[in-house]
């Protein structure tokens, strides 16, 4: 059972793949990750029992046919090796886009058993040229061919897909992307003294968005957001994550003059406790699939204030448990924030409602679901695991 992705970041694809090489029955499936070398969570994969990593410096996100070609040949290497020493049926099973198709034709040429791909959003975009967009979909289209199952985290991705021709409805499965529910639930945290860990003033009610901060999360909108609401009200905004925008918003949050309003964070392991110290939740998102901070979110009872795009609306139901704005609608979005700044008692109501949304995206669920494709798919090819 080889899982293959990028780069481990620290993402929810990420996390939900060492998750579950983690809690994979052993008894049944012998797991194997293959990634990059670098990545803030590639001590966690290095120490995971019962798991063989093969690390590849070549495997990167951007594109470059050298590094490519060089990735490609070395996964299939290393999935002969495996292939040569274990009977068992070999399962690939690529996440993320670059190693999607990477990892999927070095799994043909290696003559792997089963090949699945899940779809954690899509590498296409409606924000990039004509000509790139279209060639990533060409691409995504060929690799399908020799894919046997995708799992998608949301309906909008397997109905882009399917409208785009890249895969047969029956070809892809929806299950969602996990969280541990219970961490979250669980966490109790003094709502005052941690703003003030956080470098916020501790009596002001706190919004938070976490994220990498690329283009496909908007971090500059997020920033946009935050000076049109402090203009009408006193809160304290923070943003968690770092990338490769890292410098603009920086810019951007001392050219608006935000001051300590406005706090960015950086990478952070302590998620549940800022969200916990969190009143409302922004995502100002231009493409997703459906991100896991979402029901993170609403696990601690919070409403979201979220861009409308893919499969957002299948967590945030507006007027339920939060509401929903255009991408780019910075105005509206801020507009909705006041809102629910003005009328606690209804934001509370919200959380509270988004609580009780959660357990569709319990991990432990993923994981089972998971396994049941895997010996579903083993069985209709007539394998068994040894």
């Amino acid at each position: 059972m080889v899982h293959i992705i990028t780069k481990l970041e620290l993402g929810g694809a990420q996390q939900n793949t060492l998750y579950t090489l983690g809690h994979l029955d052993q008894n049944l499936f012998r797991p194997f990750l293959i990634t990059n070398n670098g990545g803030i969570l590639v001590p966690e994969a290095l120490a995971l029992k019962g798991v063989r990593t093969s690390l590849i410096p070549e495997l990167i996100r951007e594109v470059n046919p050298l590094t490519d070609i060089m990735s490609l040949f070395k996964i299939k290497g290393i999935l002969k090796d495996i292939k040569r020493g274990d009977s068992s049926p070999m399962i690939v099973h690529t996440h993320s886009s670059k190693a999607g198709i990477v990892g999927r034709w070095a799994a043909r040429w290696a003559r792997a058993d089963i090949i699945i791909h899940t779809i954690h959003g899509f590498g296409f975009h409606d924000y990039q040229p004509s000509p790139v967009r279209n060639f990533l979909i060409f691409l995504e289209k060929l690799t399908a061919r020799i894919t046997d199952k995708f799992i998608a985290v949301s309906r909008a991705n397997i109905k882009t897909g399917v409208d785009l021709g890249i895969f047969l409805p029956q070809k892809a499965v929806l299950i969602r992307s996990g969280i541990e529910i219970e961490e979250f639930t669980g966490v109790m945290v003094k709502k005052q003294k941690k703003k003030g860990e956080l470098g916020v003033e501790p009596a002001l009610p706190l919004v938070t968005m976490i994220g990498p901060l690329k283009p496909q999360k908007a971090p500059l909108d997020y920033v946009e957001v935050a000076h049109l609401v402090l203009q009408e009200k006193e809160a304290s905004f923070v943003l968690v994550g770092n990338g490769v925008l890292k410098k603009r918003v920086q810019r951007k949050v001392e050219g608006l003059g935000l001051g300590k309003r406005f706090r960015l964070l950086g990478w952070r392991r302590d998620i549940s406790e800022i969200l916990a110290a969190t009143d409302i939740f922004v995502l100002t998102s231009l493409w997703e699939g459906l991100p896991r901070v979402l029901p993170q979110a609403m696990a601690m009872g919070i409403p979201v204030v979220a861009t409308s795009v893919d499969g957002t609306p299948e967590a945030v139901v507006p007027g339920v448990n939060g509401f929903l704005v255009e991408p780019k609608d910075l105005r509206g979005a801020a507009e909705k924030v006041i809102y629910l700044l003005d009328h606690p008692d209804e934001a509370r109501r919200l959380g509270e409602r988004g609580r009780e949304m959660v357990d569709e995206f319990d991990i432990h669920k993923m994981v089972r679901e998971q396994e049941g494709l895997y010996q579903k798919l083993l069985k209709e090819k007539e394998m068994e695991v040894t």
